[in-house]
């Protein structure tokens, strides 16, 4: 049977690490997102989504870090680097194509203030026109984003995940 010391000695051995461990949890929250961060994570997501209605390559690279990697949908290889990104969405000598509606909708933005997600779902439209044929292309989708804070404050996507339902082609 333990004595009075060591039982006191255990008591407040097991205070002291609930005390750190609580000490821990605080910091974990002053450490979280702050609604001025889930307010610039939301302006970043909207930002890419306008710059693609608006057909502007530049704009929507903007929104990717220097080392962003997309995982595209159905398990297509990664796609690793700003520079391969371009190559991958805006390919020179591709069919002219032009986004015509992007809905996006930010369901979750959760982290802490230097790494954070935002999921949602979408919708995209598209045309492309091949040997003067324009096809119109559009489908339903869901998307991950992995969001990076930069040292200027802002934030950007670090990786950018989705899949999509059914493609419809008109």
């Amino acid at each position: 049977m333990p004595t009075h010391t060591a039982r006191t000695t255990a008591v407040l051995l097991m205070l002291l690490l609930t005390g750190l461990g609580g000490l821990s949890a605080a910091k974990d929250q002053r450490t979280g997102l702050t609604p001025s961060d889930e307010k610039e994570i939301r302006a970043t997501i909207e930002a890419y989504r306008t710059a693609w209605l608006t057909n502007d390559s530049r704009g929507v690279l903007k929104t990717f870090t220097d080392d962003a990697v997309l995982l595209p949908a159905h398990g297509a290889p990664a796609v690793v680097g700003k520079a391969a990104i371009e190559k991958y969405w805006f390919t020179p000598g591709a069919p002219p194509t032009s986004i015509t509606e992007l809905h996006i909708t930010v369901d979750q933005v959760s982290g802490s203030s230097a790494l954070a997600f935002a999921r949602g779902l979408d919708n995209v439209a598209w045309t492309v026109t091949e040997d003067t044929v324009t096809r119109h292309h559009a489908h339903p989708g869901t998307y991950l984003n992995v969001m990076k804070k930069m040292p200027d404050g802002t934030w950007r996507i670090q990786v950018h995940m989705w899949d999509d339902g059914p493609e419809r082609v008109e």
